[in-house]
This record gives structure tokens, sequence and C-alpha cells, in this order.
């Protein structure tokens, strides 16, 4: 079976609709750099057309029927919607699942420090990286600082012409022959990864007699010193604070379109907001469904999927019985029922064939970019070990919706047989009994602070999660 390249199965009407998808989710990278910036963004998204929150339902005692819409966020960094159908929760809903998070360089809770008169913020890297790509970029910090009166500040650092950026510095080659011995593993270590953001020393008052102790006091940690008078002035922060912050560090620079094509988008964090995105543009172009259409964006996949906003988590389960409740069909049975009933596209990101690398992927079951929409059957790693492995009879009746909506789509593993190995979130809600099976978009240099995808594959993905959410019902 031959890969189609589905450039060539577009008409002008298409190939519109295709650009104008790219740039608005260009547009979504760009103002979407984190979990919580993902959240502020979909929900702005959301309530445009006509989606309201739970918590406002419920305190209005809101009768919730078919065509209603409503949301829920856990903590700011996860959400859940539900547009509801005509049957009944029971007979399960159409569910499209994906993760906001994507691995980066978080900031330590006492992070700032002075060495040899440069400051820096001491980190710790978040998922699953490769160390020695994220030095000598210019990066930047976004995230939120939260002062013990409850005060957010919310910190934004790079991303415009005027912004300051930062890096991780690196050592010069001219003397890193040492270094150039190591393993990539070990090139970059861990504790190495400390963000370099400042070199100015605070200036010293004038020299009188009242001052003097000031000054002298003044000289050590001084560049630390400039960097606390910054985040005071701008910020209204103190050192302290940052015991109660969450910053993140990620690469500075909006999302471009690459090739003298302009036929792929480079960018930092399309995994997994390159199946986030259409998921929810999926969602809002669905008008009427026979079975609850749901969206499940969560936080925490790169590390496991776990805590309170992880998909582990009880919340999406928790908001389903409120859901339920306002429809009048809750009972702890029903919830289950609903669930087990439940249709599910666990959208995450497939390994895109790269020639460059050809020795680590098997060509005949990999994902090509320009292939369209990509279905991985089973993830995991060696003997498919930590997989959900889909059903025959779920993958038939996938093909019988995509084929009838004219989707094209692929099939995909995660590279050769013992080679490597990953994992989704979909094995998480197959713990219910639901049918899942992962899909989304083949990118390049997945993980790395710069990842490229197709347009086409996700105008394709698209498509493909709009005729799911319409025709699921197995």
């Amino acid at each position: 079976m031959e890969t189609k390249n589905v450039w060539e199965t577009y008409d002008e009407k298409q190939l519109k609709e295709l650009e104008e998808l790219a740039a608005e989710y260009r547009d979504f990278l760009d103002h979407a750099k984190t979990e919580r910036e993902c959240v502020d963004t979909i929900v702005n998204m959301i309530e445009k057309e006509g989606y309201v929150e739970l918590e406002q339902a419920m305190r209005e005692g809101k009768k919730l029927a078919c065509g209603d819409k409503v949301y829920a966020v856990c903590m700011n960094k996860s959400i859940v919607m539900f547009q509801l159908g005509k049957k009944a929760f029971t007979e399960g809903m159409n569910i499209l699942g994906a993760h906001i998070d994507s691995p980066r360089i978080d900031v330590k809770q006492n992070p700032l420090y002075e060495d040899s008169s440069i400051a820096y913020l001491d980190t710790h890297y978040y998922g699953g990286i490769k160390k020695y790509q994220w030095v000598t970029l210019p990066l930047a910090i976004h995230g939120v600082i939260v002062k013990k009166d409850g005060t957010t500040v919310e910190v934004n650092v790079g991303e415009e012409e005027d912004d300051p950026v930062f890096f991780i510095s690196d050592l010069l080659v001219h003397l890193s022959g040492e270094q150039l011995e190591k393993k990539a593993a070990k090139v970059i270590e861990g504790e190495a990864l400390d963000l370099i953001i400042g070199s100015k020393p605070l200036l010293l008052k004038e020299n009188t007699e009242k001052d003097e102790q000031e000054e002298k006091g003044s000289a050590k940690d001084a560049v630390k010193k400039g960097v606390l008078a910054i985040l005071k002035e701008q910020y209204d922060v103190e050192e302290e604070d940052f015991l109660s912050a969450e910053l993140e560090i990620v690469p500075a620079g909006r999302a471009r379109e690459a090739g003298f094509d302009r036929s792929m988008i480079l960018a930092y964090g399309q995994d997994d907001r390159v199946c986030a995105f259409p998921s929810v543009k999926a969602l809002l172009e669905t008008k009427e469904t026979e079975r609850t259409a749901c969206c499940i964006l969560v936080d925490k996949e790169e590390i496991g999927s776990v805590g309170a906003t992880g998909m582990e988590s009880k919340f999406c389960e928790n908001v389903l019985a409120e859901v339920m409740e306002l429809a009048g069909e809750y009972s702890e049975l029903n919830v289950r029922r609903c669930l087990s009933h439940s249709c599910m596209l666990s959208s995450d990101v497939s390994a895109a064939f790269d020639p460059s690398y050809a020795a680590a992927f098997e060509k005949k079951n990999a994902a090509y970019m320009g292939g369209g929409m990509v279905f991985n059957k089973f993830t995991g790693a060696r003997g498919k070990s930590g997989s959900n492995d889909a059903n025959a009879e779920y993958m038939a009746h996938i093909r019988s919706i995509l084929d009838d909506a004219r989707v094209i789509f692929q099939t995909s593993e995660l590279g050769k047989v013992d080679v490597g190995g990953g994992g989704t979130i979909a094995y998480i809600l197959a713990l219910y009994g639901m049918n899942v099976i992962d899909s989304g978009v083949a990118v390049l240099n997945m993980h790395a602070p710069w990842e490229a995808v197709s347009k086409a594959d996700i105008y394709e993905t698209k498509r493909g999660y709009a005729a799911f959410l319409k025709g699921a019902c197995l």
C-alpha cells in the first residue's frame, strides 16, 4: 500500500481553506507556548462560539439539552469541552483527546544566583529532550509568579521584537576536545542548562558618607542585585516570590512557514498542539451530532500524565458527572455506561519518516509528511510495552468513516521494532472500556526546540476529526 501525497488531491477551494487554517494555527502557536496560555487562548476561541463555563451553568441551575455547549478548566492547565448530542449520554460520546504541554526547561524554586559576574536562573528540564539542542538559542521566559497575597503576575519576556532574550551557553569549539568525546546524552548535563539572564551590576550610589555602607555591601552579587531591582521595578516581586512561581523557558520567536514553497510550519511546541488545535477547530465546526461531542486537552503527558491536571486525574470524569447531572441523566452507573460506550481518538503526533535517519524507521510502516492524517494502532516500546493496542473492529469502523468523508490517512509505527518507543494518553481512557486509537500529525524534529509539520497534514487531520465527531458510533 502506497502513501498518497495529499497536496495532489486538493482543488483551489481546499487549498485556500488549508492556507487559512495554517495561518490561524501559526497565530495560535504564537499565543500558546505554555499549557496556561493554551487554555486561555482556547477559552477565548470557544466562548465566541457560544460555550459557557460549567460553573456558571451550575450556579444558574441551567438544564442542559441537545446543542448546548459547556466547558470546564482545571487549574488553568487542562480543559474539557462538551457539545451535547441528540442521544442520551449512556449511548456514549465521541471524544477527541490531546495534550497541551510540551518539552521545555523549567525554572527551579530557588533559582537566582551569580557566578563570575553573570546572573543565572537554575533550571530543571521537563519531558524528553536532547539537552544539547537547547544551548546557544535565543530563549524566552513564560509563566506566572504568585505572590503571598494571592496576586498573580504574568511573565512573558522574549517574544516581542524589542524584548530581551535569554540563552544557555556552550563551550567554544576551540576548547571542546574533551567535551566532544562524550556521548550525546552527556555532552550537556542537566545541571548545566542554567539560563543566563544578566551581566550588569547594580549601579552604585554616589559616594556620600551616608551611603558608604550601602556601597560596600552592594559589591557582592551586584549583578544578581541588578536583576532583582529590575524584577522589583517591572513586576513588583521579590526573590522569595520565586518559591511560588511557575516559569517555563521556551524558544523565542514566532511560528514560521518553511520551505521555498511554504508547505511546512516550523515552530516550538507542535507536539502536541498540532493535534490540540485541529481538535478544537473540528469541535467548533461540528454544528449538530447524534452523540455528544467532547474534546479533552490535558497537561503533564510529557512526564507520564500524572498530577491533578494530567489525564490520570479524575477531573474529566468529575466534570462529566456534573454535565450529566445538569442534563438530568446522572447516576454512577450512567457515568460508567457513558464512558464504556464512548469512542475516542487519542490525538497525538507521530514521527515523520526522515530520509536523513532512515535506519531508525521501517519504511512500509512509517508516517510521511504530506501523507495525511496518521493512525497508530499501537505505540509502546519493544513488545508493545505500555501501549493501547486498538481493536481491529474499531480500526475498520474508523476506516469506513474516513473513506466516506474522503479523508486521506496513513498508518504508522514509532520507528523500527526495538529501536525506541513512546506512549500517549490512549491507554488511560481505554481503562474505561471504550474504543481508543492514536491519531494525529506526522512531525519532523519531534521534541526538538523547533519542530516541523506539513500544512496539508494539519488540514487533513482537522477534516478527519470532524468526520469522526459526526460519524463514530461503534
